[in-house]
């Protein structure tokens, strides 16, 4: 009998992965999905706890669910309603206390036991909640048949954190650093290909630290630079990333792959989180500002057209006027194609919020504006350089308006053109016509390298936000 399955997904890739995964995992019970909990048979909230107020942020999305769960039961139905992901993992037994019609709390390394869960909750009207570190891994128990996630796809390599920065939940909801083995990897790749991937981001919270058994086992691994090597050959995959890195694990069999595998995009998101070693310790990031700025330099040594993008904390506790200026700084030598800013918010559980010298909100607030003003700039002016160039744009989606088509650049970048349907899953070469804040627009070219304009089709809009 089939049953529908809505799930929301916040935060990281990781979390878009694991959902593409959940679904996976409910399918042989007959669950199919669908875009709108509305009458959903089950509905999981994937959940990111690295953000400030997203356990609020949860409750207040399952206040409205409650409703749409009650009104089905009205009508002699039932809607199982689940919490996965950290903030399950972090609150889950909060949540059963604040919010009992849940039926269902687990964290990110129990969704494999889904069809037990869901079993065990016909049977339990309190909920059942599991949130417990299992010793297997949750990779050896998915099912082998795959959900299409589509062109591009994510592909988990390694999971959990050892670092323990010192603002970070990660190492508290996703566990001890784990790597895969190469073998099941390079087989999700190849199943993820023949279901029409043709880009795949090889994902980790320190993907960079991945270390897997190598496929003819015998002791030997491999690091993610023999991996990514591998995983760019396989027939059908015309782009490969990673993210996201940690700048202690960068090293030169991974940085000079992106001189040496055509496939590998130039583009690499490498967090900082500051400019200030001072803070840098405080944080427990475990590099220093120099040992940044060398890692950057290796990687441009090996490809000088490679494009950065960072994370950026500012209003960490302690941190001064001349902190915020280094930080500044490094984004003025380094330059950014793209970057993620926060302003530091407490989390519950970890060091840093119990920390003296907290910087006011108002202070934080002016920071994060200088410091996005700032990316911003950088961002627009990356888009501009790209202006009279040609680049292969890898095309996924229909455009915001009629007769528009969208893909990404090798360096990230939303590019948009004048076309249809027919371009979808294409590779084609785009000439490069405006640069704007968040995109390029640009027109397709033949090989003659004149522009190919589709018949009837209308002009590309000049401004593209």
């Amino acid at each position: 009998m089939s049953k529908t399955l809505f799930i929301k997904t916040w935060g990281c890739q990781m979390n878009v992965y694991d959902s593409a995964r959940m679904a996976d995992v409910l399918a042989p019970l007959g669950y199919r999905p669908v875009d709108r909990p509305d009458d959903a048979d089950m509905v999981i909230l994937n959940t990111c706890h690295i953000r400030e107020k997203a356990s609020e942020k949860v409750f207040s999305e399952l206040g409205r669910l409650r409703a749409l769960k009650a009104r089905k039961a009205a009508g002699g139905g039932r809607m199982v309603l689940a919490v996965a992901g950290c903030v399950g993992q972090a609150e889950g037994a909060e949540i059963m206390a604040r919010a009992p019609y849940v039926d269902l709390v687990f964290g990110p390394q129990t969704f494999h036991r889904l069809p037990e869960l869901v079993t065990r909750a016909d049977g339990h009207p309190g909920g059942v909640l599991d949130i417990e570190f299992p010793a297997e891994s949750k990779f050896d128990f998915l099912p082998e048949e795959q959900t299409g996630q589509g062109l591009s796809a994510f592909l988990a390599v390694q999971e959990g954190c050892d670092k323990f920065c010192t603002f970070c939940v990660v190492p508290y909801t996703r566990g001890a650093e784990f790597s895969r083995p190469a073998g099941p990897i390079l087989a999700e790749a190849r199943r993820l290909i023949h279901s029409g991937a043709r880009e795949i981001t090889l994902l980790g919270q320190n993907v960079n630290a991945w270390h897997g058994e190598a496929p003819a086992g015998g002791g030997r691994h491999w690091g993610l630079g023999r991996l990514v090597r591998a995983v760019a050959e396989l027939d059908g995959l015309l782009r490969l990333r990673y993210t996201t890195s940690h700048p202690g694990d960068m090293d030169d069999d991974l940085m000079s792959a992106h001189g040496e595998v055509p496939g590998l995009m130039p583009f690499v998101h490498l967090p900082v989180q500051s400019g200030s070693d001072g803070i840098l310790v405080a944080m427990n990031r475990r590099h220093t500002v120099d040992d940044y700025r060398r890692r950057v330099d290796r990687l441009r040594h090996f490809r000088a057209d490679l494009a950065l993008s960072s994370d950026f904390i500012v209003g960490f506790p302690g941190e001064s006027d001349a902190d915020f200026a280094a930080t500044l700084g490094l984004v003025e030598q380094v330059g950014y194609a793209q970057a993620y800013s926060f302003k530091y918010s407490p989390r519950p559980g970890t060091p840093a919020a119990e920390l003296d010298r907290q910087v006011p909100e108002t202070v934080r607030d002016e920071r994060l504006t200088a410091l996005q003003a700032l990316l911003n700039r950088q961002q627009l002016a990356f888009n501009r350089a790209a202006v009279g160039s040609v680049m292969p744009v890898l095309f996924d989606r229909p455009g915001r308006r009629p007769g528009q088509m969208l893909g990404r650049s090798p360096f990230m970048q939303a590019v948009h053109v004048a076309g249809d349907d027919a371009l979808s899953g294409r590779l084609a070469e785009v000439r490069i016509l405006a640069g704007h804040p968040n995109s390029l627009s640009g027109c397709l070219v033949g090989r003659d390298g004149a522009p190919v304009v589709p018949e009837d089709a209308p002009r590309a809009p000049e401004v593209i936000a």
